[in-house]
């Protein structure tokens, strides 16, 4: 089981913020995911910015969200070490 998101910020160029409960943090990159399936409804950047934490995971005000475990993993695949 991972941690829950407690704080997502957005950035520039579709780069997310994450804070976890644990009091681990990471970077969240969404543009490779961009032109994929639902995905494309958030490459409008007003729309990006719209996240927000749902439960224990990210959400967008359109409707698209995020799986925690996804979330998790590819924020600590992105820390450097």
């Amino acid at each position: 089981m991972c941690p829950a998101v407690k704080e997502v910020i957005p950035g520039d160029n579709y780069v997310l913020s994450v804070v976890f409960e644990n009091g681990e943090a990471g970077q969240l990159d969404m543009k490779p995911v961009l032109e994929f399936g639902v995905f494309h409804r958030i490459k409008d950047y007003d729309a990006f910015r719209r996240v927000r934490v749902s439960f224990d995971t990210i959400e967008w005000e359109c409707g698209v969200d995020l799986d925690p475990e996804y979330v998790y993993a590819r924020c600590m695949a992105s820390k450097v070490v």
